[in-house]
């Protein structure tokens, strides 16, 4: 078995069974990373081992109890090879997602995303699950077809690119703290700095749990966020979340801004996570 020059990076807290999967598709993996780079969140290192790679885990603490980008910047400064692979800890990469990627990056100094696909719930519960994960997921229900990739379409559940690249767009900016936006922003500031994106057909399997819709269980996040991505860029992003915010009594948004009329109660967010 062979070991690429590649180092997949990933970003954790309280997702101790996620990570675990994770781990085991890369041990079911057609070529073995150089090393993968786990970030703790605010909590203690993993204690995970693979017989076939090097783990290392290291905690970062913030102030922010979710510091997202925080964690991605300092994962990359982590990494001892040229290209980086990140992976959400939900996701479970493909066989032959390292190998797709390394040969994706010497290609070209793009920005590279994957496929998602969706395990259903009860998935990784079943024997075997790692050799039948095609029949067991559905594609993403927005970016199924990656042929019309934008920018804007960024996602940072499944990428890769080269530290060079990383470091010309200028890494995740940290003043998006907590959950949204700093996907778009990252993808508006690549496009900003003439890095394509492309899409390369390294699949990962997002693992099933709970989900709000809309996700009102961060909804000041979200509202803070969308802020400081309209400061930034003049044009808001996630609409589709606002809309609904907006929909549901909670927000006021006209034009240039945005007014919180109240917060959403605790049966309404017990609801979107019912119907998420």
């Amino acid at each position: 078995m062979s070991i690429i020059p590649i180092s997949v990076l990933t970003i954790v807290k309280s997702r101790q069974e996620a990570l675990r999967n994770l781990v085991l598709g890369l041990d079911n993996a057609e070529s073995y990373p150089a090393e993968l780079i786990i970030v703790n969140m605010n909590e203690p290192a993993s204690e995970l081992v693979s017989d076939n790679f090097p783990i290392r885990s290291v905690r970062f603490d913030d102030a922010e109890r979710l510091p997202l980008a925080a964690a991605r910047n300092f994962a990359a400064k982590q990494a001892a090879h040229p290209v980086m692979i990140f992976l959400d800890v939900d996701c479970i990469p493909s066989p032959d997602l390292v190998e797709k990627y390394f040969n994706a990056c010497q290609a070209g100094a793009h920005l590279w995303i994957g496929p998602v696909r969706y395990l259903r719930q009860g998935a990784t519960a079943e024997n075997g699950f790692l050799s039948k994960m095609w029949e067991l997921s559905t594609p993403d229900p927005v970016r199924a077809d990656l042929r019309e990739v934008n920018h804007a379409l960024f996602w940072s559940l499944n990428f890769a690119c080269s530290q060079e690249t990383y470091e010309r767009i200028g890494g995740f900016d940290t003043r998006f703290t907590g959950y949204g936006a700093e996907d778009t922003d990252f993808g508006f500031a690549a496009r900003k700095q003439g890095v394509e994106l492309s899409v390369a057909d390294a699949v990962a399997f997002h693992q099933y749990h709970p989900s709000y819709n809309p996700p009102l269980n961060h909804f000041e996040d979200i509202l803070i966020n969308a802020r400081t991505f309209f400061n930034k860029w003049q044009i808001w992003p996630m609409e589709g979340w606002l809309r609904k915010f907006e929909n549901a009594g909670l927000i006021k948004w006209e034009d240039d801004e945005i007014t919180i009329l109240r917060r959403p109660t605790e049966t309404e967010v017990n609801q979107a996570l019912k119907s998420g």
